[in-house]
């Protein structure tokens, strides 16, 4: 039974969090819990958040065992893109795009 956890809106740009989710996928939870922790990325703060819930969530909702759960699939796509303005040269502006992410995690017993 795969049970989710997701995280909406995380003030960081997706691609930077991707690159700490290649780092997980298919491992167990407890292993990336521990690489997420020595991971010295925002990014991993973020999803160790993220992958505490899924487990939370499996165990106390559906009554899975926590030993045997795996990240089967994680995923970040795009949120929001809040916009800014930053005063340029002549009188212009230049646009700085903040982007955020919506980060899932899905967990399944093996």
């Amino acid at each position: 039974m795969e049970v989710k956890a997701t995280a909406k809106t995380v003030r960081i740009a997706p691609r930077k969090v991707r690159l700490v989710l290649d780092l997980v996928r298919g491992k167990d939870a407890a292993e990336a819990a521990a690489i997420l922790k020595f991971t010295p990325n925002h990014a991993a703060a973020e999803i160790g958040k993220v992958l505490k819930s899924a487990v939370a969530n499996a165990t106390n909702n559906h009554k899975l065992d926590e030993s045997k759960l795996y990240i089967k699939a994680c995923y970040a796509n795009e949120g929001i893109t809040m916009k800014r303005f930053m005063p340029a040269a002549k009188g212009n502006a230049h646009q700085i795009l903040k982007r955020t992410s919506h980060i899932t995690v899905v967990v399944d017993e093996r």
